[in-house]
């Protein structure tokens, strides 16, 4: 229970909903399928909350895990007392647990073990005690402990241990740490230089300067990397002032005992030897780790607004994946994604084919009747632009448009055994050029083929930890693709694996199943596929879509559990299975409001956030969430960062959003920079609280540097982000 309590004043969530949730979650359940089929359980607690309890709930659990591994190996040293115990009961971090252990942590050899063997700890003990005066004086008793052949010589031998260890009682306290990385997280400064000759893209950082506590994640970031790269010396330092006069005042007597200068430096030595550099160490594997958390939901947040953007449905599409000495490599695909054709074209250096090439690429469009062209955004992208406009200018009768999609992940793809076995007879660009045609046709089933951190919508990427910015970016995969949905009987195996109770190995299940069986008829013929058990099908089967089923509620969200509610609703209002195929349900809502929710629950057996959802599926059957976002904007006309002016006012699509600011399309070759400052006239805390991934917004540019490629933009006043001024 004192986990619940924890995790309830965390998120601020009521401690009955994360009980039920916790619950849910330990049963088995996955995410999506509480979030979307158990609402009246958790009361309401969306997808985020969710994933959010999750992780608090595994790491406290970990936490605890340790607390009493910790806890067990204390005990069995025989020093675990009240104090102790409490300690450990108290501790809200692993790093607390891993100081209070600290001291009972076997160790290799020290200067204060060594001492400690020669006998020298009652020594300390003496000198600790800091009398006021001391009979025999401290020298007189540091005799009793001389021993030449044991390693203790002289007195002063003898007073030099017994400092060492003290030195390492103070560094192991378990509170002085705590309260030492407070210190050099609340006023530590971090200091960077340049150590390797040369400009970089680090040079703001060749000489800086700044508080721990106030740099910015991306900047610990970007410092981290320099210094991975060997072109800083980093540095995080606390001012004396602060970490020795703490540490005086917690173990230095309050009296002018012949012991205080003795302990004092002693203290010293344990700042400067044993405690300064571990802090150091720890704090900024703290800032690090906040960066990195940081740095991973913005990057999961791009995600899943690129995930979701809208698809382009009905269009038949042509991909062009650009090149110049191998040429560039064309895949026209129909409505449905299947391959018509391809082809390879020469219109850039060093071949510059441009008559055939418009040959080639006009019978196409004629041929297929190609409704865009989606243009790989990599090398020659900016000349294949410029080939594809000018090929569209001659043919202005076809209606065809072009727009540049982004081909981060797509050569990973490409050279996947997913890709071969899907496309065996094609060569890696082939595939590639495929692969760029649907991401405009359908980006989240296209996407999901890919390695989530090889997509490229995020910052650092490749200096977090692999285990965790998959396992986040899988969380935001599969919550993108089970909000949308998946056809049971055209979804890919990659589309599959990511519905909820569906692994990798059944989703292999289902498409043999499919390539053996036919198409499935109804959501219920999934029970057939070999071990897909009823739990499975429990947690998959209201993310599944039929289309053509006999039972029109396979082709909604309603889960079959709540088949006979549906069913009792479309009595109640007198529907029938063809008025919903017909679109003719769209009143429910008002019908239900007209004759009283709570009566309407009561007569089909469910509670009011399952009616809700219900009705929802209702009466849109078969809609798409993706289709009340931004589609993306076809072009026609090539810019050029020479046609750019100061004070010019375009419309472009956000293409990623970092913590200082946004990248934005803006037709030309070189996505401009909107920095934070620029976005509103209102104070913005974070981009991403204004803007996603897939965004259409207006800009003007303040500035272009055609020779180091740069263009400075601003949507201040152009958007809704000003319409409240602050």
């Amino acid at each position: 229970m004192e986990i619940i309590k924890t995790i309830s004043e965390e998120l601020s969530i009521p401690e009955k909903q994360v009980e039920a949730a916790v619950k849910l979650i330990d049963e088995g359940n996955t995410i999506p399928f509480i979030a979307r089929y158990r609402k009246e359980v958790t009361g309401g607690l969306d997808d985020t909350q969710l994933r959010d309890l999750s992780d608090r709930l595994s790491y406290l659990r970990g936490l605890d895990e340790r607390r009493e591994e910790v806890r067990e190996l204390i005990r069995a040293q025989e020093k675990l007392t009240p104090e102790i115990e409490k300690a450990l009961d108290g501790a809200k971090i692993l790093a607390e647990i891993e100081d209070i252990y600290r001291p009972f942590r076997p160790k290799r050899k020290t200067r204060a073990s060594v001492a400690r063997e020669r006998g020298l700890e009652p020594l300390a003990a003496l000198i600790m005690e800091q009398r006021p005066s001391y009979d025999p004086p401290i020298e007189t008793a540091a005799l009793d402990f001389v021993d030449e052949e044991g390693g203790v010589p002289t007195v002063k031998d003898a007073i030099a241990g017994a400092s060492d260890i003290i030195a390492e009682i103070v560094s192991d306290n378990a509170e002085y740490r705590q309260r030492l990385r407070e210190l050099m997280r609340e006023e530590g400064i971090l200091k960077t230089e340049q150590i390797k000759e040369g400009d970089s893209v680090y040079s703001m950082y060749y000489d800086y300067s700044e508080r721990a506590s106030k740099i910015a994640q991306h900047r610990t970031l970007a410092i981290n990397r320099g210094e991975k790269e060997g072109i800083l010396k980093v540095s995080l330092t606390l001012d004396p002032q602060y970490s020795l006069s703490y540490l005086y005042g917690q173990v230095l007597a309050e009296n002018d005992s012949p012991a205080r200068e003795t302990v004092k430096a002693a203290v010293d030595d344990a700042y400067s030897r044993l405690i300064e550099s571990s802090i150091e160490r720890e704090v900024r594997a703290e800032l690090t780790e906040e960066a990195s958390e940081g740095a991973i939901k913005v990057f999961a947040e791009n995600l899943r607004h690129l995930l979701m953007q809208a698809p382009i449905k009905g269009k038949t599409v042509m991909g062009l994946d650009p090149g110049y000495r191998m040429g560039c490599k064309l895949a026209v695909v129909d409505k449905t994604g299947r391959v018509l054709d391809t082809a390879v074209i020469y219109p850039t250096k060093p071949h510059e084919k441009i008559t055939e090439a418009k040959r080639i690429v006009k019978n196409f469009i004629k041929k297929y009747a190609v409704d865009a062209v989606a243009i790989g955004n990599g090398t020659a992208s900016r000349e294949s632009e410029r080939f594809i406009a000018d090929t569209l200018h001659e043919m202005p009768e076809c209606g065809c448009k072009y727009v540049i999609v982004s081909e981060a992940g797509a050569s990973v793809y490409s050279a996947s055994k997913l890709a071969a076995d899907e496309f065996p007879d094609f060569d890696v660009t082939q595939r590639s050029a495929v692969s760029i045609a649907r991401r405009l046709q359908d980006p989240l089933a296209e996407l999901v083929k890919i390695e989530p951190r090889s997509i490229g919508v995020g910052q650092y990427q490749h200096d977090m930890k692999p285990a965790r910015l998959n396992e986040v970016l899988g969380g935001v995969v599969e919550v993108s693709v089970n909000s949308v949905g998946v056809d049971l009987n055209t979804a890919s195996h990659s589309l599959l694996s990511y519905v909820a109770g569906i692994t990798p190995a059944l989703a292999k299940n289902i498409i043999k199943y499919r390539e053996q069986h036919g198409e499935f008829s109804s959501r219920a013929e999934v029970m057939s596929v070999p071990r897909m058990g009823e739990r499975a099908y429990e947690q998959c089967a209201g993310f599944l879509r039929v289309s053509g089923s006999d039972e029109i509620l396979d082709e909604t969200g309603v889960h079959p559990e709540s088949y006979d509610a549906a069913k009792k609703l479309l009595r109640l209002f007198k529907y029938s299975d063809a008025d919903v195929r017909a679109g003719k349900t769209y009143l429910l809502s008002y019908q239900i409001k007209r004759e009283g929710e709570e009566n309407v629950c009561r007569r089909i057996g469910v509670g009011g956030m399952t009616l809700h959802d219900i009705v929802e599926e209702l009466e849109k059957p078969g809609r798409d969430v993706r289709d009340s976002f931004p589609a993306p904007v076809l072009r026609e006309d090539v810019l050029e960062m020479s046609d750019l002016k100061e004070g010019m006012i375009l419309t472009g699509t956000v293409r990623n959003v970092t913590d200082f600011g946004a990248f934005v399309d803006i037709g030309v070759h070189q996505d401009g920079l909107l920095h934070r400052s620029e976005i509103s006239e209102r104070y913005i805390k974070n981009p991403s609280d204004v803007l996603a991934v897939g965004d259409i917004i207006s800009v003007k540019i303040l500035s272009v540097d055609e020779k180091k490629g740069r263009i400075a933009l601003s949507s201040k006043g152009l958007n809704k982000n000003d319409r409240v001024k602050g």
